[in-house]
């Protein structure tokens, strides 16, 4: 596998991204899992989520199809693939007040870039979770490591993203990943409780200043188009309320451009040993 996934890193990106649509109605018909979680997730946030099933199904297969070559390209070859940028002046605007910057970026659009292109210019660190094949972590920490610090997804990890912001770096995670027991709360994200990570709400409280990001994928392997910008109000009230605002802010995100987010996610799995929600839908 590690070899197959080499070789495609020689593809370029609009033949890797053909491939990923086949991939994604290949995943769709082949898992009934996937197909449920798809469909009950679109449903639950309403028609216009709907409306973008079919491109969803595309689009998550591209998210995996274009992983060759965003890990193992070589640094510079991935980040030209970023053809436009907004709301760049809110990155520098936090870097000129002398704040550390978090970056929250969803599964939307192509999350891998997004910190790439930040690290061109700045240092940042990134929370990193290790995946569960053993012959992917190898690749994974060769082709992030080149240009992110990662941050593993645990105490010594947590640590490192707070060393960063003191020292007013940056740093990234990706706020609607399901975390594991004692790291949440139970928070409304699209009407329905989900088991939400409380460190991005916590992080926060540093002063730094919180940023969502994405990258849009443009259509026919033209590249990405990577989109910045502030929350729309400050977090306030309890650590409960703070995590459930973030969560609306992901929502207002992510209805920008519904048929590249990862609805096949199961975002709403409860975690072993997880207490379950009060009021479950």
């Amino acid at each position: 596998m590690a070899f197959l996934f080499r070789l495609l890193a020689h593809l370029p990106l609009p033949m890797l991204h053909n491939l990923g649509a086949l991939l994604g109605w290949f995943a769709y018909v082949a898992s009934p899992t996937y197909r449920r979680h798809l469909r009950e997730n679109t449903a639950l946030a309403g028609d216009w989520a709907t409306r973008a099933r079919f491109a969803a199904i595309t689009e998550a297969g591209r998210s995996i199809a274009e992983l060759p070559y965003l890990w193992l390209r070589p640094p510079q070859q991935v980040v030209a693939q970023v053809v436009r940028v907004s709301g760049w002046e809110f990155v520098e605007a936090a870097r000129q007040a002398g704040k550390g910057i978090l970056f929250l970026t969803p599964h939307l659009g192509c999350f891998e870039i997004s910190a790439q292109y930040v690290a061109t210019t700045a240092p940042i660190t990134v929370l990193y979770r290790p995946p569960k094949q053993a012959w992917l972590r190898p690749l994974v920490e060769q082709g992030r490591g080149a240009t992110l610090k990662l941050a593993a997804a645990d105490l010594g990890g947590v640590r490192s993203l707070m060393k960063a912001l003191r020292r007013h770096e940056a740093i990234g995670m990706l706020p609607d990943q399901v975390p594991g027991r004692g790291e949440g709360v139970w928070a409304p994200f699209f009407g329905r409780p989900a088991y939400t990570m409380t460190l991005a709400a916590r992080l926060a409280e540093s002063g730094a200043t919180v940023l969502l990001a994405y990258a849009e994928r443009l259509s026919y392997g033209a590249g990405y188009h990577l989109k910045f910008s502030p929350l729309a109000a400050p977090l306030v009230g309890s650590l409960e309320e703070r995590v459930a605002q973030l969560n609306r802010a992901l929502e207002a995100l992510i209805e920008e451009c519904p048929g590249q987010y990862l609805w096949g996610y199961n975002r709403y799995k409860v975690p072993v040993g997880a207490p379950p929600p009060e009021n479950p839908a």
